[in-house]
């Protein structure tokens, strides 16, 4: 895996974008938002080291879900689809923590929604 470096304030990956790979923060800090239908923008988590983000463009090769800041200058690994794909192929083992991050991630979601089909107000995130 590549690396690479970002300084605070950078703009890492931006929502609606297409991409191929995955990003492991080996340091620094990263703000995750989305654009609201109301043209507002929600942060809806903050990452850190040893976070991942982007892991579900190698899954799916669908546009950017979210948009991606640096917090502050931040070190980042780039896993590629040719990683992931090699990783998959030889070493399924090693994206045990990436598959534990969606099913995290898919369980916050479906409880968010379970919440606001009750009425409930959302918990505050981080990631």
């Amino acid at each position: 895996m590549k690396t690479q470096f970002f300084k605070k304030g950078e703009e890492i990956i931006k929502e609606g974008t297409l991409s191929d790979c995955a990003y492991i923060i080996e340091s620094g800090s990263v703000q995750v938002s989305k654009i609201l239908s109301s043209g507002e923008e929600q942060v809806v988590g903050v990452l850190k080291e040893n976070d991942i983000f982007g892991e579900m463009s190698l899954i799916d090769s669908l546009p950017r879900s979210a948009t991606v800041l640096a917090l502050e200058d931040c070190t980042i690994s780039v896993m590629t689809q040719e990683t992931f794909n090699h990783l998959a192929q030889h070493n399924p083992q090693a994206l045990m923590p990436m598959l534990k991050v969606l099913a995290k991630r898919l369980r916050a979601t479906l409880t968010l929604v379970e919440n606001l089909q009750e009425g409930k107000s959302p918990p505050p995130s981080n990631g």
